[in-house]
C-alpha cells in the first residue's frame, strides 16, 4: 500500500486552509465524500461544516494541486466543545497521559486523484503529522472511522484501538459504525524507525514522515510561538455558519455562550448566536483570556542569583499570568524573574510569583501570576487580543 514520492509533483501545494475560497472548496470535497460514503445526508448547501470547523482551535488543512484544492483534513484540538468522538468514546486512558491531544478528522480527496496510488493522500498526511508535531504542540492523536478503513491506520501508521474501541451507530457519521483509535506522536518515531528504516525510499514512512522535507508544504508564518491558526473572519464565520450552513442555530445555549467568550472582539457580535434562555449560568468564564503558546523560558528564584534559573515552557499566557511547565521543582509562593522567547526575536522579561502546582507523569506544570510586565509582553497580549486571525497577528 506504501508509496511515497520523495519529490512530488511541483503543481502540488499543501497548506493550511486560510481563504473563504480554499474552506469552501474543502468544505464541498468533504460533503461529497460523506455522501458517497453514507457518513451524511446530501445538504442543500454542498458543504459538510460542523461546529467543530468555527473553533479557532480547529485547523482545516488543504492540498491544492495546480491552484485547485483536490485534499483536505481537519484537526481538531482539545477544546471548549471537546472532541466529537468523546461522544461514544472513553478518552480517559488518553487525557491520563502527558501531552496535548487532537482529533484528526474530516479526511477527504477529490475522486480524481482517489486511484493515483497516494499521490494527494500520503502529502497530505505527512502534513498532518509534521504540523501536529511542530505547530500544535500536540502529543497523542485521536480518530474515529469506519471498521473498513481502521486496517490503514493500525497497520501503517500504529494506531491502537480505544478500550471499547467500536461502536455500532456514530452520531457524528449519519449513524454509520465507526473504530475509536489512537498514536502517541512521541512513540510514532521510534516504531517507524523499527518497521521502516530499510525499506526502499519509496517505501520507508520512517524516512518519509520523520527526515524528508517536502518543498511543497507551506507551513504557518508566526510572528509569536502561538499554537493555532485561526482563520476565520466574522464575514467568514457568518458565511458559513450563518448563511450557509445554518450551524449556529442549532447550538445549545451552553455552546453559544463558550463561543462569546471565545469571540469577545466587538466585530464578532453581530455574528454570533444570542442565547435562548438564561445566560447567567454560562459567563463569564474568565476574568481574562488565555491564549495558547508554546515557548522556551527561564525562572530565575529571588534573592538567589547563585541559583541556576530553571528552564520552562510556556503554554499558556494572558494579562494576568500564565501557565508553564518544567522538571523543577519551584515551591508555592516563589516569587522570581522570567525571561521568556514569545516569538522569534521577541523576547520578554516579567516578575512572577508560583500560585499553583500539579504534577503529571514527572512533569509539573506551574500557574504564575504576574506582578510586573516589560513593553514585550503587554505588546504580545494586546496583539493576541486584538488579532482576528493568524494573519492578522502575522502583520
Amino acid at each position: 500500500m506504501v508509496d511515497c514520492d520523495p519529490d512530488p509533483d511541483e503543481r502540488l501545494v499543501l497548506k493550511v486552509a486560510e481563504t473563504r475560497e480554499e474552506l469552501e472548496a474543502c468544505f464541498s470535497i468533504l460533503h461529497d465524500a460523506y455522501v458517497a460514503s453514507g457518513f451524511m445526508q446530501q445538504h442543500a448547501s454542498g458543504l459538510r461544516v460542523t461546529p467543530y470547523h468555527a473553533l479557532p482551535t480547529t485547523t482545516t488543512l488543504c492540498a491544492k494541486f495546480d491552484g485547485r484544492v483536490v485534499g483536505t483534513i481537519t484537526i481538531i484540538r482539545d477544546g471548549v466543545f471537546g472532541f466529537p468522538l468523546q461522544a461514544v468514546f472513553d478518552l480517559s486512558s488518553v487525557r491520563a497521559l502527558t501531552g496535548n491531544i487532537a482529533e484528526i478528522s474530516a479526511l477527504a480527496v477529490h475522486p480524481d486523484f482517489r486511484k493515483t496510488g497516494g499521490v494527494i493522500l500520503f502529502p497530505l498526511m505527512k502534513f498532518m503529522y509534521e504540523y501536529c508535531k511542530k505547530y500544535f504542540d500536540t502529543r497523542h492523536l485521536v480518530i474515529a472511522v469506519n471498521p473498513d478503513r481502521i486496517e490503514l491506520y493500525e497497520s501503517l501508521l500504529f494506531f491502537r484501538r480505544l478500550p471499547k474501541s467500536e461502536v455500532d451507530s456514530y452520531d457524528f457519521a449519519n449513524g454509520a459504525p465507526a473504530v475509536g483509535a489512537t498514536l502517541d506522536l512521541a512513540e510514532a518515531e521510534a516504531k517507524f524507525k523499527a518497521v521502516y528504516g530499510k525499506r526502499p525510499l519509496r517505501r520507508n514512512l520512517f524516512d518519509y514522515f520523520v527526515r524528508l522535507r517536502l518543498q511543497n508544504i507551506e507551513f504557518p508564518r508566526r510572528k509569536y510561538h502561538v499554537t493555532t491558526d485561526p482563520v476565520l473572519s466574522p464575514e467568514d464565520l457568518d458565511h458559513f455558519f450563518n448563511q450557509r450552513v445554518h450551524v449556529f442555530e442549532g447550538l445549545d445555549d451552553r455552546r453559544r455562550a463558550l463561543l462569546w467568550s471565545i469571540y469577545d472582539q466587538p466585530e464578532y457580535r453581530g455574528v454570533l448566536p444570542l442565547l435562548k434562555g438564561d445566560s447567567r449560568d454560562y459567563y463569564p468564564l474568565r476574568r481574562h483570556q488565555r491564549f495558547p503558546i508554546c515557548c522556551p523560558a527561564s525562572f530565575g528564584v529571588e534573592n538567589k542569583p547563585d541559583t541556576a534559573p530553571a528552564p520552562l515552557k510556556v503554554l499558556e499566557i494572558s494579562q494576568s499570568g500564565f501557565q508553564a511547565s518544567s522538571f523543577t521543582d519551584l515551591p508555592i509562593g516563589e516569587m522570581g524573574v522570567v525571561q521568556v522567547e514569545l516569538g522569534v526575536g521577541v523576547e520578554a522579561t516579567v516578575e512572577a510569583s508560583v500560585v499553583r502546582v500539579h504534577e503529571e507523569d514527572d512533569v509539573r506544570y506551574y500557574g504564575f501570576r504576574l506582578s510586573t510586565t516589560d513593553p514585550a509582553w503587554t505588546r504580545a497580549v494586546a496583539d493576541l487580543e486584538t488579532g482576528r486571525t493568524a494573519r492578522d497577528l502575522d502583520h
